[in-house]
């Protein structure tokens, strides 16, 4: 294994997703968390939360879900703090993005991550330091 990665919400939504369009992207997502020491935020389980209660066409159900979040806690973790809103504001400040991409963006930085795996931000772009990589480009 290599160096931390940081896992956008996306990632952790196809790993668990029943829905038969999202398959290929599921077989990818699957083989990043086996190949990938990964790391995410609180701000990530919170959306995690959100989407998977919200679109029933994912085929989860409540004890699935709740299952899924129980593993992801047991993964290196930053939780939400002020210096980590301040620093996103920063970042968003400075790249222009949404403040919520900018706090995925600190968060990873402050796991010491050089690598996003999202499909929201500018794949390649270097936000300061940390690179966003679409895995399912």
């Amino acid at each position: 294994m290599g160096l931390m990665v940081f896992f956008d919400t996306n990632i952790f939504i196809y790993i668990v997703s029943a829905a038969p369009a999202d398959q290929p992207k599921r077989d990818i997502a699957l083989r990043l968390m086996s190949d990938s020491d990964f790391g995410l935020s609180v701000q990530i389980l919170q959306e995690f939360m959100d989407v998977t209660l919200r679109k029933k066409q994912l085929g989860l159900t409540h004890n699935e879900i709740a299952a899924m979040i129980r593993h992801m806690v047991g993964y290196p973790l930053v939780e939400t703090s002020v210096a980590l809103a301040q620093h996103a504001f920063e970042i968003k400040t400075r790249h222009g993005i949404r403040y919520w991409d900018a706090a995925i963006i600190a968060a990873a930085m402050e796991l010491g991550c050089h690598t996003v795996y999202s499909e929201d931000l500018n794949h390649g772009q270097d936000y300061g330091g940390v690179t966003v990589i679409n895995p399912f480009l």
